[in-house]
Formats: C-alpha cells, sequence, structure tokens
C-alpha cells in the first residue's frame, strides 16, 4: 500500500486545476462587451450617409507589411445595395482610385448593418491628414468624403 503523502502540494493542486478551467471564461467574459470609442460627425457622400467609427484609439498597427488603421461604417438603410465598390485612406491628399485597385487594402467589406475596413496610412498620420472615403456607386459615379484626422 502506498504511503500518503500529506503535503501542501497535494492538499491544493485541485485548487490550481479549477482555476486553469475558470480562467478562459473570465476573459471571454471580458471581451463580450468591448468598449469603442465615439462615432464620428454623420456625413453624406453622395447619395450616402456615412458615419465612421474608429474600433480604438490605438495608432496605425502593421498588417501585413502596411500600416492600417481599423473602422467601422455605418450606412443609410438601403445604401450598402448601391455600393459597388468603397474604400477609405488616410493621407494629407485625395487618393486617387486607381491606387487601390493593385491591393486589396482598404477595401470596405461586411454587412448591411456594418462595413469594416482596414484604411490604409502611414505609421503616424500627422494633424493635417485626413481619412478619405470614396465610394463608386453601380452607375460608376465615384462620390468622395473626407474627415479630419483627430489631433489627439
Amino acid at each position: 500500500m502506498a504511503q500518503r503523502s500529506d503535503n501542501w502540494w497535494q492538499r491544493n493542486k485541485f485548487k490550481l486545476n479549477g482555476l486553469i478551467l475558470v480562467l478562459p471564461f473570465w476573459f471571454l467574459y471580458q471581451s463580450m462587451s468591448p468598449v469603442f470609442p465615439p462615432a464620428w460627425p454623420t456625413q453624406k457622400v453622395g447619395a450616402f450617409e456615412v458615419t465612421p467609427t474608429p474600433l480604438t484609439l490605438d495608432a496605425p498597427y502593421q498588417h501585413h507589411g502596411d500600416w492600417v488603421k481599423d473602422f467601422s461604417l455605418q450606412f443609410c438603410e438601403g445604401c450598402v445595395a448601391n455600393i459597388r465598390q468603397a474604400y477609405m485612406a488616410i493621407a494629407a491628399e485625395q487618393p486617387a482610385i486607381e491606387d487601390f485597385a493593385q491591393a486589396d487594402l482598404s477595401i470596405l467589406h461586411g454587412s448591411s448593418f456594418a462595413q469594416h475596413v482596414h484604411a490604409k496610412a502611414s505609421a503616424q498620420p500627422k494633424a493635417g491628414d485626413k481619412v478619405w472615403l470614396l465610394i463608386e456607386d453601380w452607375q460608376g459615379q465615384l462620390h468622395v468624403g473626407s474627415w479630419d484626422w483627430p489631433q489627439s
């Protein structure tokens, strides 16, 4: 018959196992209710009303070798069906739509409830930069809107 060793580890190792089982649920609960920064002002871009919301207050991050900033865009009801393609970028000057044709970056994607975009940016956007939104509708018309990059 084996001797029972009644030391601290033998008495408490099940508590450590219980903690390891509970911790994933704690982190899952923390991630279920994220807090987003406030939405930027709604603007009319052509026939579309758009409200952009940055997903974080962090600076742009590197994604596959390019610097990007994540945004969520809410369009007016029924507007998403009228969009052929839309792009977003952070720059001082309005980018040409041809600049986006080569890469799959800066393309809006998502559902009719919200569109998501990895907006192409520089590593540190400057005070004079703007967030540019280029929308091409099914008739081939290009609609352009911009928001000022926040100072802070």
